[in-house]
């Protein structure tokens, strides 16, 4: 038996505890199969491959926990926010903003200095806070300007009753109204708050997630319909200014704003509508008849898809939530804006660009496309903001769309800040496909119980090692591999072996206003071959230029789709050899940026045409001879002066 098949039954047994201690694969199906004697293998075959399915992408993913502090830190707060009397960082311009392709340093501050102790967090947490606030939502405000009462009113036959909040603000009033399920039993019960587009009716609502998960568990549950604070309108651009949250405060407007631009997104105003559940919760836990038996200090949020983001914008934003469950939440939720520019096709995934700007506020807009370098924060400092506390999040990889590469990514990277802290049993990921959005696998339901019964039911024993990802090879360092360096650069190329790739090299040149920049592209196939059509798809030459002012940007020069025709063993460079042919000039820009600007590298990027939104657009350089490398290397010159061919990269065509 090999080591790696030992890893791989020792994560089934990891995510299965219903399972005894087992010591080889083939002991550990003949304990299920016992476990299911009424079946017959043919219909246990499923549960089997289920089985195998999720151990098997957890090859290499152990050992990643470092749970040193666990003991020592803080599993929830009291306060909605306890760093709120730190002061907000003077942010830059958007021209002074830096260029950073990989992830930011979760780590360091916006005056320059780092420091990865537990103890400057809040303060740094408030810094990401402020950044998400001023770049992507909008403020979130602190209703410390409102009047909020609460009343909570029990069924007449037991199991639960009705919440209402009421928030005053300069006259306007918000009405929140929430159905809550009560388990059996005295309580106080901890409680799970579900994004809701409707208010429940009877029974508990755990929003998509198993209830199996739940079963014999004595959890609460508490509705937040978030209509009740600004409409979900489905991706349709409406005038949101009519919606309460946006009555009770008209200086900030979501959505097709009228005579202005947007300036907040609804996930600032959802956010600011759980917190005023959670008041409620506060409030009626405490009134003199029929309070609701309620533990303030074991409170969860979850949702699925936009509620997923809803949740986890939730969870980030307020402190007094132990646990945030965000499932398959796709762009704007878990996944990493740039990352997702970075390696998928336009258009295949949720990015910048094409997210939902009523959910977003228009200032976001800015950095579309290759912009994206320049948001100062990202999506894994988004879950990060959840630390200490618990966080559970998913992806789907049926559905392309919620771009699940990049929430992979994003999710090792926050692992690298709960481990930072010696708390990374607090934090996990399960990204598995072969269901329906919004669904869940049975061999997903134990990760959740898990989560639940540590952080919401305080069993400290549980194993909370939830791991799970169909990318056991994909290169997620790469993006943090610079944390610490005052460097942001990348080690290596992306070249996954799918035919997508994006390759580097370094490149100085000085480039001037109304320069004109050129760059192209060789291919070839080396050694014995068949003839072979090759190919390029889906490409672009980038540089980012640092200006005397201290501003930056991007230059971009697309490469036309080209194929050409190898005869059999033709080892020689397609379109030319020398890089000064004009065959290998393929693209070409001019600049209207500043005088004087640098460059330090230059970027090819390939990454395929996606047919449309969910799909995937690779490969970006193809052969038509997938069984031998197809070599590929670029150039990039201003005014045909300077460059060199970078490095040759050899894209082989391996499962991916």
């Amino acid at each position: 038996m090999t080591s790696q098949s030992w890893l791989r039954s020792i994560r089934v047994r990891m995510l299965s505890p219903m399972l005894p201690p087992v010591s080889t694969p083939t002991e550990l199906v003949n304990v299920v199969l016992t476990r299911n004697k009424a079946c017959s293998l043919a219909a246990f075959t499923p549960v089997l491959m289920l089985l195998i399915f999720v151990a098997l992408p957890m090859v290499g993913a152990l050992a990643q926990e470092n749970t040193s502090g666990d003991s020592a830190t803080p599993l929830v707060y009291p306060a909605e926010n306890t760093g709120a009397n730190y002061p907000k960082p003077v942010f830059p311009t958007f021209e002074q903003l830096p260029i950073v392709r990989p992830l930011p340093d979760a780590f360091q501050f916006f005056d320059g200095s780092r420091n990865t102790a537990f103890s400057s967090w809040e303060r740094r947490r408030n810094e990401i806070k402020a950044a998400i606030e001023e770049y992507e939502i909008g403020p979130k405000p602190d209703c410390s300007d409102c009047a909020i009462d609460a009343a909570y009113a029990p069924d007449s036959n037991g199991g639960g009753g009705v919440l209402t909040v009421v928030v005053i603000r300069n006259s306007r009033s918000l009405r929140l109204t929430s159905h809550v399920y009560l388990p059996s039993g005295n309580g106080p019960f901890p409680a799970l708050i579900a994004m809701s587009l409707a208010p429940s009716t009877t029974g508990p609502n755990y929003g998509s997630l198993p209830s199996s998960a739940f079963a014999g568990r004595p959890i609460a549950t508490v509705d937040f319909v978030h209509d009740d604070v600004t409409q979900y309108a489905a991706g349709q651009q409406i005038d949101h200014s009519g919606d309460p949250f946006y009555l009770l405060y008209p200086e900030l407007c979501a959505g097709t704003c009228t005579g202005s631009l947007n300036n907040s997104g609804q996930y600032a105003a959802w956010s600011w509508g759980v917190s005023r559940i959670i008041d409620g919760l506060e409030i009626v836990t405490h009134q003199a008849v029929s309070p609701l038996p309620v533990d303030l200090t074991h409170l969860a949020v979850t949702g699925c898809s936009y509620a997923g983001k809803m949740a986890l914008f939730a969870g980030a934003f307020d402190e007094r939530i132990a646990l945030t469950i965000a499932q398959e939440n796709g762009g704007g939720g878990a996944p990493s804006w740039r990352v997702s520019h970075e390696i998928e096709a336009q258009g295949s995934v949720e990015l910048i660009d094409d997210t939902d700007y009523s959910w977003f506020a228009h200032q976001m807009k800015q950095f579309a496309g290759d912009k994206a370098y320049k948001i100062p924060e990202d999506h894994h400092e988004l879950m990060a903001m959840v630390a200490p506390r618990a966080l559970l999040e998913t992806g789907n990889t049926d559905f392309y769309w919620l771009s699940n590469r990049s929430n992979y990514v994003s999710a090792r990277a926050t692992q690298q800040i709960y481990n930072t802290f010696g708390i990374g049993n607090r934090f996990g990921f399960y990204i598995d496909g072969g269901h329906n959005h919004c669904a869940t696998l049975p061999a997903e339901s134990p990760a959740v119980s898990a989560f639940l019964d540590k952080f919401m039911l305080g069993n400290t024993s549980v194993n909370t090692d939830v791991e799970v990802t169909p990318f056991p090879d994909l290169d997620y360092s790469r993006w943090t591999a610079w944390w610490g360096s005052n460097t942001p650069k990348f080690p290596n190329n992306w070249n996954p072996g799918n035919g997508t790739v994006v390759l580097s090299m370094g490149n100085n040149l000085t480039i001037n206003s109304g320069d004109s920049v050129l760059a192209g592209y060789a291919l070839s196939m080396p050694g014995s071959h068949p003839s072979a059509t090759v190919s390029l798809a889906g490409g672009n030459v980038q540089t980012d230029v640092s200006c005397p002012d201290g501003s930056s940007y991007t230059l971009r020069i697309p490469i036309p789709n080209q194929s050409y025709s190898l005869a059999a063993n033709d080892n020689s460079w397609w379109p030319a050899s020398n890089q000064n042919s004009p065959l290998v000039y393929q693209g070409s820009a001019a600049t209207a940026g500043c005088n004087g600007g640098v460059t330090r590298s230059v970027y090819f990027s390939a990454l395929g045409v996606s047919s449309g939104a969910g799909n995937a657009g690779g490969p970006g350089v193809a052969t038509t001879d997938t069984t031998d490398p197809l070599n590929v290397r670029f150039h990039c010159s201003d005014n045909s002066d300077g460059g060199n061919w970078s490095p040759t990269a050899s894209v082989n065509y391996s499962q991916q």
